[in-house]
């Protein structure tokens, strides 16, 4: 019951966030993956109400966090991972007085990177690596209970670099492994200006994701679709399958899901064309091919576009749950766009319209971390990138909270044709984590 109620929170964080970065509409993407555990860092750095509102967030009606940091946890393993790779923290604590010039590994690798056998067609393995980071100041003095909760983290490390006699060449430092980590998908997260003399410490999460398909496209089958856009119509190209998949319809909306090596899952959630209301039943295959596709393909892009809004809002962590429980394999005849998404944010006015504020002023209490009063988080940075084609997925996220000192069978198949705005999921299927949230609604 436990790990039911750390996945349905988990989904209601990843909706909520959702809400406030894609209020502006068009092509979204973020990890809520990274930056719950960014975020999850930053609880544990917390005291007193700057820690409250942080768990509020992170775990809802939950009195604390430790299921949600158990679920990234396992998380960053793929399914039938060997020994080289682990989500458990094996390190040591933080010790004082260390070189500033060194990497202190709390964990048993810099990353945490999947290497099981369970590899694509042409022999490819998925590769997940994970890092959370605690960049200090060599000055700064570091609690040892914050290193021993950092050394629970998958791929956590302490490393030193110099903000206060170098911004520049701290910013380059963290730069430089989050681009390591995400294989050069995330070169420069911390941007010019976001490091200065004031700064001391950054907790940095990055994910890097790469799986194949279980069933791979066939590219000779992609041909030119038409993808209905809140601009007006657009000619793509259109990859199609026709497979067992899983696949559900619910409360408006529909779902398949394309299974991925490692036990990775995207799940594409595709609302109606048209009002519950009106839309015609798909329980029955038949159904669905005869008569939800042809209504479809006689409406206006501009009006199927325009439900895409007033679907998500419909799209609360319960209707989610519910519509994830209730897929069945059925025969599918998928047809959808490539995917190529990316997103580079600053989390902090979002991050303060859920109810994280203290967090980025001089009351915030990061005693967790230090005994140095003057500490608050300046910024939260957040940078994603996902890409969807007929092989498989590629995905790298990083999340950065920036700490200054305040001073210094035969059936047939039902029909599913992605030509409208959707959303895509991509998470790991055992633990339900969701690595990404995308809306794409021009995937030109």
């Amino acid at each position: 019951m436990a790990e039911v109620t750390a996945r349905r929170q988990h989904l209601r964080f990843c909706l909520v966030l959702h809400r406030v970065l894609a209020s502006d509409g068009g092509n979204t993407c973020f990890s809520p993956y990274s930056i719950a555990s960014a975020l999850g860092l930053a609880y544990q750095a917390a005291r007193g109400n700057t820690a409250e509102e942080l768990r509020a967030l992170l775990s809802g009606d939950e009195p604390d966090i430790a299921k949600q940091i158990e679920l990234l946890a396992d998380a960053a393993v793929l399914d039938g991972a060997g020994g080289a790779g682990s989500a458990s923290g094996g390190g040591q604590s933080l010790r004082p007085g260390q070189p500033p010039d060194t990497a202190q590994s709390l964990g048993p690798d810099e990353d945490v990177e999947d290497r099981a056998s369970d590899a694509d067609p042409d022999g490819e393995k998925p590769v997940l690596a994970v890092s959370n980071t605690l960049w200090a100041w060599d000055q700064l003095r570091i609690n040892e209970d914050f290193g021993a909760d950092l050394a629970g983290w998958p791929g956590a490390r302490l490393a030193y670099a110099p903000f206060v006699t170098d911004p520049e060449g701290a910013r380059a430092a963290i730069n430089a492994d989050v681009a390591q980590t995400t294989r050069d998908l995330i070169p420069e997260l911390v941007p010019e200006g976001a490091v200065t003399v004031d700064t001391v410490a950054s907790l940095v999460n990055a994910l890097y994701l790469k799986v194949a398909w279980r069933n791979p496209f066939a590219p000779a089958h992609t041909t030119d679709g038409v993808f209905h856009t809140p601009g007006g119509d657009r000619t793509v190209p259109m990859m199609r399958q026709v497979e067992q998949l899983g696949y559900a319809a619910a409360d408006g909306w529909r779902a398949a899901v394309l299974p991925a090596t490692g036990g990775v899952q995207a799940v594409i959630l595709l609302p109606d064309a048209y009002p519950a209301a009106a839309a015609p039943d798909v329980a029955d295959a038949s159904d669905a091919a005869s008569a939800s596709v042809p209504a479809e393909a006689d409406a206006p892009g501009a009006a199927i576009a325009a439900d895409m809004p007033a679907a998500e809002a419909t799209l609360d962590a319960d209707t989610l749950a519910g519509l994830l429980d209730s897929v069945r394999t059925r025969r599918v005849s998928l047809r959808m766009p490539h995917v190529d998404v990316g997103m580079n944010v600053s989390l902090t006015s979002a991050l303060d319209e859920l109810g994280v504020s203290e967090l980025f002023t001089p009351a915030a209490d990061l005693s967790g971390l230090s005994d140095d009063p003057r500490l608050l988080v300046s910024d939260a940075l957040h940078e994603a990138v996902l890409k969807v084609d007929e092989d498989g997925l590629e995905g790298a996220a990083a999340t950065a909270m920036m700490i200054r000192l305040t001073s210094v069978t035969v059936e047939e198949p039902v029909s599913f044709v992605v030509d409208r705005p959707f959303l895509l999921l991509v998470r790991h299927a055992t633990t339900g984590a969701v690595y990404f949230l995308a809306r794409v609604t021009d995937p030109t």
